[in-house]
């Protein structure tokens, strides 16, 4: 059985129950799965693979719970620069109608390289146009190829703009295709178990491009499988005044209303954004455990305001950090982004509204749970090794040194020195080890001049 041991950590932040960060700390992994976390001095001597991890503070792998990789193609793209979400969706559905499946394989290898460079090792993906033959499974095999924990959410649009929803006509789905693709998606990728790799999300893209019939059969669908086969629901709620005002006309409720009233509320469901989520709404989250993917870089370029985090927070909501699309954001850089999190809160809502371990703690426990996992998250015996460490003699941490874990959200997000994902190393000293980074930069680019240019 393959063995692995991280040592000489200058801190160790290991988020298990006592939220102790040690000194000195080292992990030792068998077969992906950890042993032993505590001092280096306590630890095993040897491993087949030993990772020194001096100068670094060592933390848990980030979770990121929203994302539409195939975004990657559309950064910064001159029409919706400057548009807030409605007007930024119409310019960009006509662009990406033109998405292939080697485009999607392409940018989901890039956006995972670029998470994974940033201190995450597992991510949800979020894809709801099938447009040119393109299928779930190009996202899935190209994560695969990664070695990165994934969440493909199978997410679809079925109700276009001569029905008075806001995609064009031409990327919508049949509702009975949708479900029928999903459920193969399910039997054919879904991995239940604990420690695995990857899982599908049963996601219905919005309340302005689905009909109220998919959303509720799309909640049976996934809860037909029962609850030890962790199936969850996930979908856009409540992400800007436009997005409520939709849903006032439309449906006669606000979203957390028309979420209760279709059966997605509940430990198996978490939303993103949820910017404009009223008291009301975030009580019935908290009552029904239903999660929250914060995406603070995309509220903020889309101008949709700030998600009220530490209300939910107090409340018991649980809450998680994404990155969103990357055409919305611009970046998927989870640890840039968890600094954006808790300065937009203390802009929000006061200077001590967020704490710089708070949203540390959001970005791998929180995340853990609203991905209705208990085995990553944590560095802790029976915890899945997944873990970073991030570099200290980094310029933008010089002077920090005396609290590196609050500097890594308080100061400039450093890049990871290394990565491991399950026990397998996946970036040594700064580098991927699986990926050709310049080639697939340079292929991910071609791909977007291709979809861009027409």
């Amino acid at each position: 059985m393959a063995t692995l041991l991280l040592r000489n950590a200058t801190c160790l932040v290991t988020m298990d129950a006592s939220r102790r960060e040690i000194a000195g700390g080292g992990i030792f992994a068998r077969d992906g799965v950890i042993e032993a976390v505590g001092p280096s001095t306590g630890l095993p001597a040897t491993a087949d693979t030993v990772i020194d991890a001096r100068d670094q503070v060592v933390i848990p792998g980030l979770v990121n719970t929203h994302h539409h990789m195939y975004q990657t193609l559309t950064r910064a793209l001159r029409p919706a620069q400057d548009a807030s979400l409605f007007g930024w969706l119409q310019a960009l559905y006509p662009v990406w109608a033109r998405l292939t499946p080697e485009m999607l394989a392409t940018s989901t290898q890039l956006a995972l390289a670029e998470l994974l460079l940033s201190g995450c090792t597992t991510s949800s993906d979020h894809l709801y146009l099938f447009p040119n033959g393109c299928r779930l499974d190009d996202t899935l095999e190209a994560a695969r190829s990664t070695g990165m924990r994934f969440h493909a959410a199978r997410g679809s649009m079925s109700v276009g703009q001569s029905q008075g929803g806001l995609p064009p006509d031409s990327v919508v789905e049949d509702e009975a295709a949708i479900l029928a693709d999903t459920q193969r998606c399910i039997d054919t990728w879904h991995d239940p178990a604990r420690f695995a790799m990857q899982r599908i999300v049963v996601a219905p893209c919005s309340p302005f491009s689905v009909s109220r019939g998919l959303m509720r059969d799309a909640a049976l669908l996934a809860r037909s499988y029962g609850a030890g086969h962790g199936v969850q629901l996930h979908t856009h709620l409540a992400e800007n005044d436009s997005d409520i005002a939709y849903t006032r006309e439309k449906f006669g409720c606000t979203p957390a209303q028309y979420a209760e009233d279709l059966g997605w509320l509940g430990p198996d469901v978490w939303h993103a954004h949820c910017v404009k989520l009223d008291a009301a709404g975030i009580a019935a989250f908290a009552r029904t455990g239903t999660g929250v993917a914060h995406c603070p870089g995309s509220n903020m370029r889309l101008g949709s305001g700030i998600a009220p985090v530490r209300a939910m927070r107090d409340a018991g909501v649980p809450v998680a950090l994404a990155v969103d699309g990357s055409a919305s954001n611009d970046s998927s850089h989870l640890l840039a982004e968890a600094r954006l999190g808790l300065l937009l809160q203390r802009v929000g809502f006061g200077a001590e509204a967020m704490p710089a371990r708070e949203m540390l703690e959001i970005a791998t426990l929180g995340g853990a749970r609203v991905l209705g996992r208990d085995d990553i998250g944590a560095l802790a015996p029976g915890m899945a090794a997944d873990f970073v460490g991030l570099p200290l003699d980094e310029v933008g941490l010089a002077g920090a040194q005396h609290d590196p874990v609050a500097a890594l959200l308080l100061c400039h997000p450093p890049r990871v020195a290394c990565s491991v994902v399950a026990g397998q190393v996946l970036v040594r000293d700064g580098q991927l080890t699986r990926l050709d980074l310049p080639a697939l930069v340079a292929r991910h680019n071609q791909a977007a001049r291709r979809l861009v240019g027409g």
